[in-house]
């Protein structure tokens, strides 16, 4: 059966347990992106391509291999996929061929929801029936929005629409 040392430490866990602690502090530190209260960066009004986003979606395709990341406006790299890693590389026929790129987007929409981003700009122009295409296509159908939500703006009292506040729940 059980020894009297597992029964102390299974008394010790539900003591443990019991006193869960009343308040949690979130250390992450895109906790505001999350939310949509930090600060999206504009960049200069000069430069070409805006900067209006959190985390962009960049794909570089070159002769010999497919590389898609998404990108944090400050930090670099937060998720990136290849076709020439080991575990891709040896599924497909060819890494850069229209099944690559199918492939390719399920691989880094299942990174994007694993590191918990939902949403990237993507400003990508893909012609119909290309590579680029299926690659975006697979990638929303793996859960990712190909556009970021703005950011909230507290309503004026006097304000007649008050927009929901992304993070408070409502029960429905």
């Amino acid at each position: 059966m059980f020894s009297i040392k597992d029964v102390r430490l299974a008394k010790q866990l539900v003591r443990l347990n019991s006193t869960a602690p009343t308040e949690f502090v979130n250390r992450n530190p895109r906790n505001l992106e999350r939310m949509r209260i930090g600060r999206k960066p504009d960049g200069y009004h000069l430069d070409k391509p805006g900067r209006k986003f959190w985390h962009k979606l960049v794909i570089t395709p070159s002769t010999r291999t497919i590389t898609a990341q998404v990108v944090h406006f400050m930090n670099g790299p937060v998720v990136e996929a290849k076709t020439s890693e080991w575990a891709l590389k040896k599924q497909l026929y060819s890494i850069v061929d229209t099944c690559a790129y199918i492939n390719l987007g399920r691989v880094l929409a299942q990174r994007c929801l694993e590191f918990g981003i939902t949403e990237v700009y993507c400003d990508l122009k893909p012609l119909e029936g290309s590579k680029i295409e299926k690659f975006l296509k697979e990638v929303e159908n793996g859960g990712i929005k190909l556009h970021e939500m703005d950011v909230y703006k507290k309503p004026n009292p006097w304000d007649q629409f008050r927009p929901e506040k992304p993070w408070e729940v409502t029960e429905e």
